[in-house]
C-alpha cells in the first residue's frame, strides 16, 4: 500500500502481530478459540465478501498480469501472511496495463496455507469494502478465486510515517506536516469510532499510516478491525493481539477491548510524532521492555522539560505552546485509566486548535541538542516490533 513495503522494512498487512517477518520468532497462530468467528462480520469459515458496488472482483489472472506475473522487482514487501506486490491497472476497467500505463496499485497476495491470514483478509475485504474515507486507504478491489486470496489497494506514494520518522535518510518531516498527519489519523479514527456500529480499529501503528504526494494520512490494515461493544456492553472481549508499545495496557491484561484503546495507541502514535524515536528499540540490549511512554512520561508532564525530547530533525523549528500543548493531549490519550481518556472527537478537536494557533513554527528558546540526554531509545536503528498473542479471554 505504498511504498512502506519496500525491503526491508517489512510491515505488512498484520503480519507483526505474530512476531516480525523473521522465519525464526513467528509465534503460534491462535485460531481456535471458540468465539473467534465473533469477531469478524462473518464468519471466517465461508467466502461472505461484503462490499459496495464500487470494489471491483478481478480475476487471479489479470492480477498476475498486472503485476507481471508477480515478478521479484515489483515485490514491494513481504510478511508472515503474504507479498505485497507493485501492479498496473487501468483505471476505468480494472484490466491490466504496462508499467508506465493506467494507475499504479499495491496488491496483496495472501499466502494459501494461512488460516489466520484468510481471516484478516476477510475482515479487510469486508470493512474496507463498506468503509469509505479521505483518511481510511481506498480499497479498490479483491480476489477469491480458489485458493487464491488478493487485495488491491491504491498506492501511497510517500509510503509509512514509520518510514519518514525512523529510516536514515530520508527528509525529515517539518512539525505543521507532523500535526498535519495527527489530524488526518485523529479524523479516520473518529469516522470509524461515529459510526452507528462503531469500529476498533485496534492496530494502529507507524507502519499502518500510510502517506499520499501530499503527506495526508490514510490509516491502512484492517485485518484486527472488530465492532465494538452494543447495547449496555461496556466493552467486547478478545483474544489479545497488538503490538508492544502501541497497545492499551487495560487490553494487554484483560483482553477488554473499546474505543479507548484506540485512543492510548493515538497518544502513543503522537508522542513518536514529536520525538521522532520508534515505540520500542530493541537493538538496544537490555532496554526492550521499556516503551516510549514509559520512557518519556517525567518530561511530557513538566513543560518546560518536554522540549529536551523533541526530535532533534526539527532543528527546532516548532511551536513551543504547540509543543506542550501537544504533550499535555498525549498524556490524556495514554491515561491508565481509559475512562479518563477523551474521545477520538475531543483529541481532533484539540489538534485542530493546535493547527491553527500554530501555523508559524518559532524556534524555542532552550536549546533542542540534547536529544540523547538520559534516553534508552535510538531512532537510528530498525527493528521489528515486538508482537502480543494471547489465548482468547472472557471475562
Amino acid at each position: 500500500m505504498g511504498n512502506c513495503f519496500r525491503k526491508p522494512v517489512c510491515h505488512v498487512s498484520s503480519t507483526t502481530l505474530f512476531g516480525n517477518t523473521k522465519p525464526q520468532s513467528k509465534t503460534k497462530q491462535t485460531s481456535n478459540s471458540p468465539d473467534e468467528n465473533t469477531e469478524l462480520k462473518t464468519s471466517a469459515t465461508n467466502d461472505d465478501v461484503s462490499v459496495s458496488n464500487d470494489v471491483k472482483s478481478f480475476s487471479f489472472n489479470d492480477l498476475k498480469e498486472a503485476t507481471r506475473n508477480f515478478r521479484q522487482e515489483n515485490l514491494i514487501g513481504e510478511g508472515g501472511f503474504g507479498f505485497v506486490f507493485k501492479g498496473w491497472i487501468d483505471e476505468n476497467t480494472g484490466a491490466p496495463t504496462k508499467p508506465g500505463n493506467g494507475i499504479v496499485v499495491a496488491i496483496k497476495r495472501l499466502k494459501p496455507e494461512s488460516f489466520q491470514g484468510h481471516k484478516e483478509w476477510l475482515a479487510e475485504v469486508n470493512y474496507l469494502g463498506q468503509l469509505h474515507h479521505e483518511n481510511l486507504v481506498r480499497l479498490i478491489g479483491y480476489c477469491s478465486e480458489g485458493k487464491n486470496r488478493l487485495l488491491v489497494y491504491e498506492f501511497m506514494q510517500k509510503g509509512s510515517l514509520e518510514n519518514h520518522l525512523f529510516r536514515k535518510g530520508v527528509q525529515p518531516i517539518s512539525w505543521m506536516t507532523r500535526i498535519n498527519i495527527a489530524i488526518g489519523v485523529a479524523r479516520g479514527l473518529a469516522f470509524l469510532h461515529s459510526l452507528d456500529a462503531n469500529v476498533i480499529y485496534r492496530d494502529l501503528k507507524a507502519s499502518n499510516i500510510l502517506l499520499d504526494s501530499d503527506f495526508n494520512a490514510n490509516l491502512s490494515d484492517f485485518g484486527l478491525a472488530r465492532d465494538g461493544p452494543t447495547g449496555d456492553n461496556t466493552h467486547v472481549s478478545t483474544r489479545i493481539i497488538g503490538t508492544h508499545g502501541y497497545a492499551a495496557p487495560e487490553y494487554v491484561a484483560t483482553g477488554h477491548l473499546t474505543a479507548r484503546s484506540d485512543v492510548y495507541s493515538f497518544g502513543v502514535v503522537l508522542l513518536e510524532l514529536l520525538t521522532g524515536r520508534r515505540v520500542v528499540d530493541e537493538d538496544r540490549p537490555g532496554y526492550s521492555e521499556e516503551t516510549l511512554v514509559d520512557w518519556a512520561m517525567p518530561f511530557l508532564s513538566d513543560n518546560r522539560r518536554i522540549l529536551r525530547i523533541m526530535d532533534t530533525k526539527l532543528g527546532g523549528q516548532y511551536s513551543k505552546k504547540g509543543a506542550q500543548a501537544a504533550a499535555a493531549l498525549i498524556l490524556n490519550c495514554v491515561n491508565t485509566d481509559p475512562k479518563h481518556r477523551p474521545t477520538m472527537v475531543n483529541v481532533l478537536s484539540a489538534l485542530e486548535a493546535l493547527h491553527s494557533s500554530n501555523s508559524f513554527p518559532r524556534t524555542p528558546k532552550s536549546g533542542t541538542d540534547n536529544h540523547h540526554h538520559g534516553t534508552k531509545h535510538s531512532s537510528h536503528h530498525h527493528h521489528s516490533h515486538k508482537s502480543i498473542t494471547n489465548n482468547n479471554r472472557k471475562h
